[in-house]
């Protein structure tokens, strides 16, 4: 395969539903359904179970530029990032635990680490905010945050694997 067909392929935007199959996507959705303990979203597609992580423009302009993150928000942020660490865990085989810090304003820290590893580390801010403009954005920074742990841990592995 030339170059120029990989590049051709990679700027073909991908649909919802191939979105949808993405491996983080899929990780995230049973993060999402796994917190499901009475049933209410069993009828629910996987779409619209991430409805609440698409955040367009109009609806980031209707936000405050400043505010509190609501209790929903901070548990869309966990398992979030609960998906990550799932994600880097399925394709290292190293455990990897997510910790966020938060204050009451929407400022923070997220850090996913093996033990003695720190895998990702992000600060957070305006997380009253959070929410990516596309499907395709989410996927995006979920599996770039993938690639980053992964990463570390395969560039580190005598110190992640230190158990």
């Amino acid at each position: 395969m030339s170059e120029a067909t990989v590049v051709e392929a990679a700027s073909v935007p991908a649909t919802d539903e191939e979105l949808l199959q993405d491996p983080f996507i899929r990780e995230l959705i049973k993060q999402i359904r796994a917190q499901d303990t009475h049933g209410t979203w069993e009828g629910k597609s996987d779409a619209k179970l991430l409805e609440p992580y698409i955040l367009t423009a109009e609806q980031r302009r209707a936000l405050p530029m400043m505010g509190d993150p609501d209790p929903d928000t901070l548990w869309r942020l966990d398992l979030f990032h609960n998906a990550i660490g799932l994600s880097i865990e399925r394709a290292t085989g190293c455990m990897v635990s997510p910790m966020m810090k938060m204050s009451h304003e929407g400022f923070g820290r997220a850090v996913l680490t093996t033990g003695r590893l720190i895998v990702v580390n992000r600060f957070l801010r305006d997380v009253h905010r959070f929410g990516y403009a596309s499907l395709a954005k989410l996927a995006e920074a979920g599996n770039k945050l993938v690639n980053e742990g992964v990463s570390m841990v395969e560039t580190y592995k005598e110190v992640a694997n230190y158990g």
